[in-house]
């Protein structure tokens, strides 16, 4: 094929991003489904980034960002791995999550009725809406739920309109599913921490500042920074209206714990945690916990752990909101291809982390 034909094909796509495209279909990143499609021009034929088959000669690879874009150019999808049902299973699992996010909680459970109005099956959908998402529709459902909820309540609402405006059928309900979820009372977060008690405590380590904050029933925040008046400030905002205070002897087993874990050295002793969480970060943050001293797991072996293999930029997400560091070892996961990727402390301290626990083990 000459050059001008390429360029034509490659219109829209810049050279860093066809790299960028051609290391995701390479890898087979779940990830990048649904944002390119990779074609072959000797078969004439398009495939998801994640299709089984033998990967073509670079010279051979062509991307687009839709199906439409490749078929105007000639290219027919692929058998294998069907570009055009993912987006047909896309498309109902959008339409099926925004029934489900304003369902009621007796309707969110019945799934025959929003099946019968998408025109699929029962299994279908609860089948496609499990490989899309990584979530059953229920457990969408309810952190659709959770998360309105919580909200509302941030916006002031009080807890009665909060809980019937978001589908809970009564306040044993409510209470039930998002005590230890929120981490806290309702009461207590519509009211930023108000009622609660958090001791904290900073100390200095190799790493930096390091902060430990917790309640009486246990460790709530483990911030990591270079000035601790930035951790407080952290910590104040995550509880803008809790009764917040300094306070060493309450926290002086916890911390001493901690500043060993930073240092490389193994858990001597499990630590108690009080964290606002969904039910899918809780899963997300005990197969972290899982994870040997010294060793490393990718976003997607962590989602393949629990079940989930689709459900890698949610992992992500749980990594990147976890309050409690070092206790929960979310520097333990790095990407496909052994970088870092992100750390909300700073990619120099994941670095020197890894290194001292491989050192360590």
């Amino acid at each position: 094929m000459n050059k001008r034909s390429s360029i034509t094909e490659t219109s829209g796509i810049s050279s860093q991003a066809a790299a960028q495209f051609w290391q995701a279909a390479l890898k087979r990143d779940p990830r990048a489904d649904g944002k390119f499609f990779l074609a072959v021009r000797s078969t004439r034929i398009y495939c998801r980034p994640t299709c089984p088959a033998r990967r073509p000669l670079r010279e051979n690879a062509v991307f687009f960002r839709t199906t439409q874009e490749a078929e105007k150019q000639g290219y027919r999808p692929c058998r294998r791995c069907r570009p055009q049902e993912q987006l047909e299973a896309i498309s109902l699992v959008k339409q099926a999550a925004k029934l489900l996010a304003g369902a009621s909680e007796e309707d969110s459970i019945r799934l025959g009725p929003i099946a019968a109005q998408l025109h699929a099956s029962t299994a279908k959908l609860r089948r496609v809406f499990h490989r899309v998402t990584g979530l059953s529709p229920l457990e969408f459902a309810h952190a659709a739920r959770l998360d309105k909820f919580k909200k509302m309540l941030r916006e002031g609402a009080n807890i009665s309109e909060a809980l019937y405006a978001c589908g809970y059928g009564s306040p044993s309900r409510v209470y039930e599913k998002t005590n230890s979820q929120l981490g806290m009372t309702p009461a207590s977060y519509r009211k930023g921490g108000a009622g609660m008690k958090i001791g904290f405590t900073v100390a200095a380590s190799s790493l930096g500042k390091v902060l430990v904050a917790g309640t009486e029933r246990g460790i709530s925040a483990v911030y990591l920074g270079d000035d601790e008046r930035s951790l407080v400030s952290a910590l104040q905002k995550e509880y803008p209206r809790a009764e917040i205070e300094r306070s060493a002897a309450s926290n002086e087993t916890w911390l001493k714990e901690i500043l060993s874990r930073v240092e490389g050295h193994a858990p001597s002793k499990e630590l108690p945690l009080d964290v606002q969480a969904t039910a899918f970060q809780r899963r997300v943050w005990q197969e972290l916990q899982k994870i040997p001293l010294g060793a490393t797991r990718t976003y997607t072996q962590v989602a393949r752990a629990l079940g989930k293999p689709n459900s890698v930029r949610a992992v992500a997400r749980a990594c990147a909101t976890n309050p409690t560091s070092i206790v929960v070892p979310c520097h333990r996961v790095i990407r496909t291809d052994g970088e870092l990727a992100g750390y909300r402390w700073g990619l120099q301290r994941k670095q020197k982390l890894l290194e001292r626990e491989a050192a360590g083990a």
